[in-house]
């Protein structure tokens, strides 16, 4: 059985100020699947998307592994914290957004990886508009 990841943001929130900490855990079930996984990981990241190449940047970084034959602890959930930083700050605008999200990446001993993320926004900047004149 594949395993499912879920992610969590403590407070619930979709939108957070720069410098305020984002915290949260993920839970990967079923328990019974750890001997099929040999690493996971989690990234805090923001990336750009529309017109033009796109960019990305990883805030936070942690990543769990099997040690020896000792198979990843998924028994109870993965936890995270992370303080944010002041920019760049969340985007929509007419040619380029900029996206933030906490990324999971599944490495499973056999198969490929399984990728599960969560956005949110940092800042509250309002998305640009077209003017009509």
């Amino acid at each position: 059985m594949e395993p499912r990841v879920v992610i969590h943001l403590d407070h619930r929130k979709t939108v957070y100020d720069p410098g305020e900490i984002l915290s949260g855990k993920v839970i990967i079930t079923p328990a019974d699947c750890v001997d099929t996984i040999k690493a996971i990981e989690l990234s805090v990241l923001w990336y750009t998307d529309g017109k033009g190449d796109q960019d990305l940047h990883v805030h936070h970084f942690r990543r769990w592994e099997q040690e020896g034959d000792s198979p990843v602890s998924i028994s109870s959930p993965l936890s995270f914290q992370t303080i944010l930083p002041q920019t760049p700050l969340s985007y929509d605008g007419l040619i380029i957004r900029i996206r933030w999200c906490v990324r999971v990446r599944v490495f499973p001993v056999k198969g490929r990886e399984i990728v599960e993320e969560i956005t949110f926004r940092l800042g509250h900047v309002a998305p640009a508009r077209v003017r009509i004149q």
